[in-house]
Order: structure tokens, then sequence, then C-alpha cells
């Protein structure tokens, strides 16, 4: 779980994120453009971060793709994103 672990460890870093999960879901993609044999080309991502307060959700986006550029450059086919600040998020 390579590029997994890079996204989580970015994600991290840039966020200090209170809660995060990250999902391959490479799995159902499978035979689909982009999808590599080996996986992990297509994630989903839910994070909570107080450093997406009192931005639009295309800003919290913007910035979870800028701190993932390299990834979404190369590995990186599909990424979903659930962006939440803790405020918003109901599992807390």
């Amino acid at each position: 779980m390579r590029v997994a672990a890079a996204i989580e460890a970015k994600l991290t870093e840039a966020f200090r994120p209170s809660r995060l999960k990250v999902t391959d879901e490479s799995h159902k993609h499978i035979g689909h453009a982009g999808a590599r044999p080996e996986g992990e080309s297509h994630f989903h991502v839910e994070i909570v971060s107080a450093a997406f307060a009192g931005k639009s959700r295309i800003e919290r986006q913007r910035l979870i793709h800028a701190v993932l550029a390299a990834e979404l450059a190369s590995d990186v086919h599909a990424l979903a994103t659930k962006i939440l600040t803790p405020d918003e998020d109901v599992f807390t």
C-alpha cells in the first residue's frame, strides 16, 4: 500500500486531521480505464480538519489536490473525497 501510505502521510502532515480514512477502491474498477493490475489507482479519502474551516467545498478540494499533486499526476487515476471541519463531522 505504498500509494495509500503516501496519501495518508501527506494529508496528515498538511492538515493535522482529527480523522482521516484512506480507502483503496481500485478493486471496484478492474478493467476500467486508469485501473492498474497492481491496484492503488482509485481512492476515497475522508478527512476532518480545522484547516478547512471557512473554506468552500471547491477550495477544500483544491487544497487536497495541491498536496497530492504528485500522486494525481502519476499513480492515482481517481480520487473521491469527503472533506469536513470538526463542526461538520457527525462521527465525533
